[in-house]
């Protein structure tokens, strides 16, 4: 493929479409910028070759203008001295150094319009590869987020995270049985930590007891003395 034939395929291409085709995004994307900016590297070549003929015929052109006027310089000076035979073979040589001229004009106009062609698509073509790095981080981690999640959704749909939540459920009522047996096994055995609160509980009610008993004293001897009155 030509340099401009491949330029122009970059230019007019959608990069979104190229990234849609491709089995590996990433790998397309470094592609795709390499692509660029070889491409640009050949065709700035291209450009400066352009130029450079570019001068190298204006120089021509230069050259026969200047060899034109200078026979026609020849054929009056030749009248001048009654040498018609002279001035009609200047003039000859005069007409064929101007068309020669006009014809590498016409070239130099050619080459004029195709350098301008150039910079308005090497300009395209920067456009391009700065839009193409912009957006390379974020395609290229759209295109992981998007396959992680597709792996995710894989697992998921797969049934592994159903299996595993019911082993865990095996797992839960295995340990709840084993709890209540031990249990079981406690059960109307009393621990010394049982014996202590049991004391303690004890002591408690026999306190309430005395403080009970004193104060039902207190109220029968107001009521006594108040008997022995009467």
């Amino acid at each position: 493929m030509g340099i401009f034939s491949r330029f122009t395929d970059i230019v007019n291409s959608n990069i979104n479409a190229l990234l849609d085709k491709a089995e590996d995004p990433e790998k397309m994307v470094r592609l795709i910028i390499q692509e660029m900016e070889d491409t640009l590297v050949e065709v700035r070549s291209a450009s400066a070759k352009t130029i450079a003929n570019k001068k190298e015929i204006a120089s021509q052109i230069s050259k026969m203008e200047a060899d034109a006027a200078d026979w026609q310089n020849k054929a009056e000076f030749a009248l001048s001295k009654d040498r018609e035979d002279l001035a009609r073979s200047a003039l000859q040589e005069k007409k064929k150094s101007q068309e020669a001229a006009d014809v590498l004009t016409a070239e130099l106009s050619a080459v004029e319009e195709q350098i301008s062609k150039l910079q308005d698509e090497i300009v395209q073509l920067q456009e391009k590869l700065a839009d193409a790095k912009a957006r390379q981080k974020t395609i290229l981690m759209r295109q992981k987020t998007a396959s992680s999640r597709l792996e995710v959704r894989k697992t998921l749909d797969s049934g592994k995270i159903d299996e595993a939540m019911g082993r865990f459920d095996q797992y839960e009522r295995k340990i709840d049985d084993i709890e209540s047996q031990v249990e079981a096994y406690d059960l109307g055995k009393k621990t010394l930590q049982d014996e202590f609160a049991e004391l303690e509980a004890g002591d408690k009610i026999n306190d309430e007891l005395e403080a009970l008993k004193a104060k039902m004293k207190k109220a029968d001897k107001p009521a006594a003395k108040t008997a022995k009155s009467k």
